[in-house]
C-alpha cells in the first residue's frame, strides 16, 4: 500500500534527547523549591515516570506535588509554582527542533504527506507545543499525558491514524526506538524506521528497540524524505 502519512516520535527524533547533566541540575532546583532533598526527589521522580506520562497526576504542578507528598512534604503553592517554572523552562529549551526538522516536515507536506506526532511525554510538552515551530507543520499530535495511553499500546497508534484520516499500513513511523515504539508501530501494520543521529549516545537505556534494530534506519531527518518519496 502506498504511504500517505509519516508519523514521528518527538524526543530523539524531531528534537534532541534531554542532556542528563541539565536534566538533573534542574531537578535539583525543583527539589529545592519544594523543600526536598535533591537525591530523594530525583529517585521518587524517576520512579513515577510511567504514571506521569499517562497524565495520572494532572498538570505540571500536580506531578511535582505528587512526588513531594510521597516524600512527606506539603509544599506551599508558591514553591510548587516556582518548581513548575523550572520544569517548563527546561522543556522549552529542549523543544528546539533539530536543524533539519522544519525543512523535512515542510518538504513532506509539500509532497502531499499527512504528518503526525506520537510522543510519550509528561504534561509540560503539550502545554508548550503550540509555541514551537514544529506545531504548525504537524496535522495531528498525540501526547501520552493527554490521551492516557503510552507506547507501545496499539491504541495510541490507532488514535494517531484516526486523527490523520489514514490506516496504519499507509503510515511510516519514525522514532529513536524508545518505549518499544518501533515494534509497536510494526505490530499495528505501520512501516517503522529507526533514526539515530551520529552525535547521540548509543547507550541510552530507554531506546529498547534501537539496540538491535534490523529494519529500516536513517541517520538524519532529511533522509526520511528520500525514503518515502
Amino acid at each position: 500500500m502506498q504511504h500517505t502519512a509519516v508519523i514521528f516520535d518527538l524526543f530523539g527524533t524531531l528534537v534532541d534527547i534531554f542532556s542528563a547533566e541539565e536534566y538533573f541540575r534542574v531537578l535539583a532546583q525543583v527539589a529545592e523549591a519544594v523543600g526536598a532533598s535533591p537525591e530523594a526527589f530525583a529517585a521518587a521522580w524517576r520512579h513515577g515516570f510511567d504514571q506521569r506520562a499517562v497524565g495520572a497526576f494532572g498538570g505540571v504542578e500536580g506531578n511535582i506535588a505528587y512526588v513531594a507528598h510521597r516524600l512527606g512534604l506539603e509544599p506551599p503553592s508558591e514553591g510548587l509554582a516556582e518548581a513548575a517554572r523550572y520544569r517548563l523552562a527546561l522543556t522549552r529549551r529542549n523543544l528546539e527542533p533539530r536543524p533539519d526538522a522544519v525543512a523535512t516536515l515542510s518538504a513532506l507536506r509539500a509532497a502531499g504527506f499527512r504528518i503526525g506526532l506520537v510522543s510519550d511525554c509528561t504534561s509540560e510538552v503539550p502545554v508548550l507545543w503550540p509555541e514551537t515551530p514544529l506545531a504548525p507543520l504537524v496535522d495531528a499530535a498525540v501526547f501520552s499525558s493527554e490521551v492516557h495511553l503510552k507506547k507501545p499500546d496499539p491504541a495510541i497508534y490507532h488514535l494517531a491514524c484516526e486523527r490523520l484520516g489514514v490506516t496504519p499500513p499507509q503510515c511510516v513511523y519514525v522514532g529513536d526506538g524508545g518505549s518499544r515504539e518501533l515494534s509497536g508501530a510494526a505490530a499495528v501494520g505501520m512501516t517503522p524506521v529507526l533514526i539515530r543521529v551520529p552525535y547521540e549516545n548509543e547507550a541510552d537505556v530507554h531506546r529498547v528497540d534501537g539496540e538491535e534494530w534490523g529494519g529500516l534506519r536513517v541517520s538524519s531527518l532529511s533522509e526520511v524524505l528520500a525514503l518515502v518519496t
